[in-house]
């Protein structure tokens, strides 16, 4: 087992940090197009048993099957392979630059960049690099900042103290392994990571193209983990002794919690079908046996799946009583309406190659989101003003 070591926005963005959220489709969302066919019917999941806590008990009343998208307005433009996004309690925006390996402070209202600093020990390979942010929930008083990342040996977990007295470029602590040993590649890092309800850390990894860890409970690729602030396992992991949730996961970038505190991720398929998951602790998700919708006994059905020309997503956010996943080679936004753990109607896209590839989407409170483009990622085509973040109202 490895070491386990736009506009105005209110407060409300500090639950943004609880529901934030590329590995690849044939690498980061440039898979061929499949040859399969199938449509994208949400099915039935199995019974969750995985939310961190219980549900609140009143049922809400399920989303319409016709939602809307309209984009208010672009906070920010000008970023550099930009990763991970993670919302401060004062309504500012902290996002990483994978290939440069700095964290840049947004400015909630204005847009204003300023960058924090640069986390040490980062090495850019590939889909590697300076991924996945989270503020800690107690961020008030500890003022800990969390990023997942490659180095030269491994992809880790760290947290580094953000101190907001020191100059611009230097307000970044070293960085403190909480987390090491995850392994790396070319492809399929994973990289997402966020704190859920129960204020534990959850963090998505990949099987970097050795589809054998998927299936190794051994190994911490191709896996959901869950762990405490210091990298500790959890009560209520499958195992006491380990940090691992879930398994069967080819490369999981997308992590989200419904109103009900379920745990939903969505991951890259390989040629055929890429998935958005319900998640309870202990299952497995099928890969490399299964991908896409199986009915295989002992492996665990996505909820949806898609064509990876359409998807290969990367983060998710819950609002209005949908799932959000943005499109790397997609390059739209999927809206998957729930009925407790079951889709509305099938899932329907927005925004279809007007922004180019989607990386990052996160809740910021109400019919809000923020939206971040990847056309600077090398596997896009950049235009004047990318990379960007943009203001969403979603219904």
């Amino acid at each position: 087992m490895p070491t386990v070591q736009r506009p105005a926005v209110t407060a409300v963005l500090a639950a943004a940090v609880l529901l934030l959220t590329a590995g690849c489709s044939g690498g980061d969302g440039n898979a061929p197009a499949p040859t399969a066919s199938g449509g994208t019917t949400g099915a039935s999941a199995p019974p969750s048993g995985d939310a961190p806590g219980p549900g609140t008990g009143a049922r809400a009343e399920p989303p319409p099957a016709k939602g809307s998208v309209e984009v208010a307005g672009t906070l920010t433009e000008g970023l550099k392979s930009p990763w991970g996004l993670a919302a401060l309690p004062d309504g500012d925006l902290l996002v990483s630059s994978r290939d440069e390996g700095t964290i840049t402070r947004v400015d909630g209202e204005s847009g204003e960049k300023t960058r924090i600093g640069t986390v040490a020990g980062v090495a850019p390979a590939g889909e590697g690099g300076l991924m996945g942010l989270a503020v800690s929930p107690g961020f008030a008083s500890d003022h800990m900042v969390y990023a997942y990342f490659t180095t030269e040996s491994d992809n880790r977990i760290a947290r580094m103290l953000y101190d907001e007295e020191k100059p611009a470029g230097k307000q970044l602590g070293a960085p403190d392994t909480i987390v090491r040993g995850i392994p790396k590649g070319t492809v399929h890092n994973g990289g997402r990571i966020a704190f859920g309800p129960d204020k534990m850390l959850y963090a998505g990894t990949g099987e970097t193209g050795e589809t054998g860890l998927a299936q190794d409970k051994e190994s911490l690729g191709g896996k959901i983990l869950r762990m405490t602030p210091d990298g500790e396992p959890v009560h209520g992991n499958p195992r006491a002794d380990s940090v691992v949730y879930s398994y069967g996961h080819r490369n999981v970038q997308g992590l989200a919690w419904d109103s009900e505190k379920r745990l939903w991720a969505a991951e890259f398929g390989q040629n055929t079908w890429d998935e958005l998951n319900l998640i309870r602790p202990g299952g497995n998700y099928g890969w490399p046996e299964v991908e896409g919708r199986g009915g295989e006994e002992g492996y665990v059905d996505p909820v949806a799946q898609w064509k990876t020309s359409e998807a290969s997503p990367s983060g998710i956010a819950y609002a209005e009583g949908s799932i959000w996943m943005a499109g790397l080679r997609g390059e739209r936004l999927w809206r998957i309406p729930l009925d407790g753990t079951k889709t509305v109607t099938d899932p329907e896209s927005f925004l279809a190659q007007k922004y180019g590839r989607l990386r990052t989407v996160v809740a910021a409170g109400g019919d809000k989101l923020w939206l971040v483009t990847s056309e600077t990622d090398t596997r896009g085509t950049p235009e004047a003003g990318d990379d960007r973040i943009l203001d969403l109202e979603v219904r």
